[in-house]
């Protein structure tokens, strides 16, 4: 693990969010908030954030075939973005047509549109932690209504 270089791109999640589920990092939605969670895991400062288990780098995983150990090592090089994309990018199996597919359907995806067993934690979850009055539209609202963007 490269901690100098960890430093100077890590977040503190203690103290701030990881990114949206919507930013991108070599073309790929969730990506960003995923090297933001490993960074921060990696530094313990991820705070109630984990890299893995977590459903969205599950989703990015099972499509892409990119295993997450291996981003884990690959990010604890100390990698900038820009490089964590690139070799992300030629990792992935993907067609540029099935990444961008991929992304709309990751933006667009409803509730309704996941496991059964996570729609039922989700549930728990918005009751408890979401404003009421704020409606859940996609799965990425979930993340930028709790995290003060939306």
């Amino acid at each position: 693990m490269n901690e100098e270089k960890l430093q100077q791109c890590v977040r503190d999640l203690r103290q701030e969010s990881p990114r949206s589920p919507r930013v991108m990092i070599g073309g790929f939605v969730i990506l960003a908030r995923c090297v933001d969670k490993c960074r921060a895991e990696l530094l313990g400062v991820n705070g109630d954030y984990h890299y893995w288990p977590c459903s969205l780098c599950e989703e990015l995983q099972t499509f892409t075939g990119v295993n997450h150990e291996d981003l884990h090592d690959f990010v604890a090089t100390g990698a900038t973005d820009e490089q964590v994309g690139a070799w992300f990018a030629e990792q992935s199996a993907c067609t540029a047509a099935q990444i961008t597919q991929w992304n709309w359907q990751m933006r667009d995806k409803r509730m309704s549109d996941l496991s059964p067993e996570l729609q039922v934690h989700l549930e728990e979850y918005v009751a408890q932690y979401l404003p009421a009055e704020r409606p859940i539209y996609a799965w990425f609202d979930l993340y930028d209504i709790e995290e003060g963007r939306l």
